[in-house]
C-alpha cells in the first residue's frame, strides 16, 4: 500500500471544497483510510480553550486502522460496539479511547467500515506553555522540563498536551469549535514519508508487520524511528 509516485499526494492547499474558514472541511477527510493517514501529515491541529487560547501542532505522524480483517483494529471483523462507534461514524468522526484506564488516544474515522487513522505525533507549534502545563500535571516526575520535542511525541502524550479526554470522543472535526485542523504550512510530498510497520500490535498475526505507519522523515518529533524503513523509501 505504499506511494511510490515522488510528487505531492494531493494538492489539498489549492482545492477550496476542502477549506471551510480556514479550516480543513468535512470533504477533506472523507477518503480512504491509508490515504487519508499519509494526507494528515503535515496538517495542522488546533485545540482552543474556554479562555480563548489556542493551541496547535503539525501532525508528523500516524497509523492507519482498516477495519474488517485488520487484526489490529478495535473494529475487525465489523465488530462495533458503544466504545468504537465512532469508527463507524461519517469520515473526521473523533475516536477517543483510553488505555491502562488512565491515558487517552485519539482517532479520526475515514471511508470504509471500522477504519479510523490514529495520530501519534506532533510538532508544537503554538501554545507549548499550555501544552507543558497540561503535560506536568498528568507526569510522575515533573522535575525535569519537557523538551519541545518531547510535548507530543507519542498518541497519549499529544492528548495530554492538548488536554483530550473522552468528551470529544464522536466529536465532529470539520464543525468543532474545541479541536479543528487547518491546512499545513507546506505540502508533504511522497519522497518525505516514511511508511512502516505499527506501534504496540503484537498480538495482530500477519497485521503486524504491515506498513501502516508513517511519519515525515526527519522529523524530531516521530515517536518511533524505523532506519531500516528510511533507507527502503529512500
Amino acid at each position: 500500500q505504499q506511494q511510490q509516485e515522488e510528487g505531492p499526494l494531493s494538492s489539498v492547499y489549492f482545492n477550496t471544497a476542502q477549506v471551510t474558514n480556514g479550516r480543513l472541511s468535512s470533504s477533506f477527510f472523507n477518503r480512504p483510510c491509508v490515504t487519508l493517514a499519509k494526507e494528515f501529515l503535515g496538517q495542522v491541529m488546533v485545540r482552543k480553550f474556554p479562555d480563548g487560547r489556542e493551541v496547535k501542532g503539525r501532525i508528523v505522524e500516524t497509523e492507519a486502522y482498516l477495519g474488517g480483517e485488520d487484526q489490529a483494529s478495535h473494529s475487525r471483523g465489523g465488530r462495533q460496539t458503544p466504545r468504537n462507534v465512532a469508527m463507524f461514524m461519517s469520515p473526521g468522526t473523533m475516536y477517543v479511547y483510553q488505555i491502562y484506564g488512565v491515558y487517552f488516544c485519539l482517532n479520526v474515522s475515514s471511508q470504509g467500515d471500522g477504519a479510523a487513522v490514529l495520530l501519534r505525533s506532533l510538532e508544537p507549534l503554538q501554545g507549548l506553555d499550555a501544552m507543558r502545563h497540561f503535560r506536568s500535571q498528568r507526569r510522575k516526575n515533573t522535575g525535569k522540563l519537557l523538551k519541545d520535542h518531547e510535548l507530543c511525541n507519542g498518541p497519549s502524550k499529544l492528548c495530554q498536551a492538548l488536554d483530550i479526554t473522552k468528551i470529544f470522543d464522536r466529536g465532529d472535526l470539520a464543525t468543532g469549535t474545541e479541536i479543528w485542523m487547518e491546512p499545513g504550512p507546506e505540502n508533504i510530498s511522497a519522497a518525505d514519508i516514511v511508511s512502516t510497520s505499527r506501534i504496540g500490535i503484537g498480538y495482530a498475526g500477519e497485521w503486524v508487520s504491515k506498513p501502516l505507519r508513517f511519519y515525515i522523515k526527519g522529523n524530531k518529533c516521530v515517536s518511533v524511528v524505523d532506519r531500516k524503513a528510511e533507507k527502503v523509501n529512500d
